[in-house]
């Protein structure tokens, strides 16, 4: 009999094995058509000496952050001399410039393959047509409504963001920000920076403090070490956070001298904005490890962004590239109705469909959050997929990641 159940139970194990891996197989067959990356590194070192044969440059610049911030392209007709854009192409850009602005890190273009249009680095970095098009806000989360103090935006009773920059090594054509980026590149002032610090101090409830912009790390390490040391001395600050996208447009800037400030001041959370697989490189990669290696949490948030990341096995791809550069997928977030990036939105259902994907699929540590902004500044809405069917005082009915109905008891011991 023991020998039967045995044989019994190894049959229906190796039938589920089999139901396993049928499912497994549409993200493998999705995996064996993507190039392979010594494909992918090749094709951005071409463009990289596109890049330097059109603005200059040495080995020794291009590792240097401060030469990649001082020649971010700018000028539709040195894009076009890298890319071959069309005269048509180079006067769309040019049109949207004129309302607003635009920058690539030349890290950053390097990535953009052959077939710009049809590439997710691309249609991040240029300017597009759509953007003129009518419709959404300049500040639809109401942050100018919600800043008690210079720099600072609180929307929630424990913690803040303070805004120290409206500098981004490349202005993402999807940026919730868009109305702070200007025509010049601004830090934030000395005096503003420490009424927001005195603010920080003068409200004990406060916990937690997000440094953001623009970019936080476009600061000078003699700025950002101040600013850490005096928000770290405050007893009732328990969290510093730093939100950056350098590790993905300009990795350069994670220095050895940057990651000695970040170890000073542990724990330091640093969130940053991985959108798409071609994003993780083995500069960024060096880049999360440093920083990790300096004692920094990483985190990453995504925008869900149409034409970009919004298939299943692209977000599924990302989330598992990030956990192998140990950058945790923290959330991923619906576009805002910004003024001038409607033609990125997804629908809710679309994001929803992505998170189920992912549920049970892959790891826990692989899924994200699902976040949807309340428009006016409401906060943070979780949204994930309804495994509740039903539930009363004596058993809750579940559904499982593979569609299956369970009943829970719900009675207490």
């Amino acid at each position: 009999m023991r020998e039967t159940g045995d044989i019994n139970n190894r049959h229906q194990s190796l039938l589920r094995s089999r139901q396993l891996s049928d499912d497994a197989q549409p993200y493998q067959q999705f995996l064996s058509q993507l190039p392979d990356e010594k494909t992918i590194q090749a094709g951005i070192a071409r463009r990289r000496l596109q890049i330097q044969a059109v603005i200059g440059g040495t080995d020794q610049d291009w590792s240097n952050w401060k030469w990649q911030l001082k020649h971010r392209i700018r000028d539709s007709r040195i894009l076009g001399q890298i890319l071959g854009l069309t005269q048509l192409e180079m006067r769309r850009i040019d049109r949207v410039s004129q309302v607003y602005r635009w920058a690539i890190s030349p890290y950053y273009l390097s990535l953009v393959d052959e077939d710009y249009e049809n590439s997710p680095i691309y249609r991040q970095a240029v300017p597009d047509l759509r953007e003129l098009l009518p419709g959404g806000s300049l500040d639809p989360m109401n942050e100018a409504l919600t800043s008690p103090a210079p720099c600072v935006t609180r929307r929630y009773p424990d913690r803040l963001i303070i805004n120290v920059t409206n500098q981004c090594a490349m202005y993402c054509r999807h940026c919730q920000r868009r109305r702070n980026i200007g025509e010049h590149d601004l830090h934030a002032c000395r005096e503003d920076i420490a009424r927001a610090v005195e603010y920080v101090a003068q409200n004990r409830e406060v916990r937690d403090v997000l440094i953001t912009g623009g970019d936080a790390l476009l600061l000078s390490d003699r700025m950002l070490d101040m600013l850490l040391n005096k928000l770290y001395h405050l007893p009732h600050v328990e969290i510093i956070r730093i939100g950056t996208r350098t590790p993905v447009t300009l990795p350069q800037r994670i220095t050895p001298e940057l990651c000695d400030i970040i170890r000073k001041y542990p724990p330091i959370y640093i969130n940053t904005q991985f959108n798409h697989p071609l994003e993780i490189t083995p500069e960024s990669k060096q880049a999360c490890d440093r920083l990790a290696e300096a004692g920094a949490i990483l985190g990453n948030q995504a925008v869900l962004l149409r034409g970009i990341n919004d298939r299943p096995y692209i977000m599924r791809r990302l989330n598992h590239k990030l956990l192998k550069i140990r950058v945790r997928p923290y959330y991923i977030f619906h576009a805002k109705d910004v003024k001038g990036t409607r033609h990125f939105q997804t629908t809710i259902q679309e994001g929803m469909d992505i998170i189920a994907s992912l549920r049970g699929h892959t790891s826990g540590m692989a899924v994200p959050t699902y976040i949807v902004n309340a428009p006016g500044g409401l906060g943070k809405i979780p949204l994930m997929p309804n495994h509740i069917m039903h539930m009363d005082a004596d058993k809750a009915v579940l559904m499982t990641w593979e569609g299956n109905i369970v009943e829970i008891s719900n009675k207490k011991a």
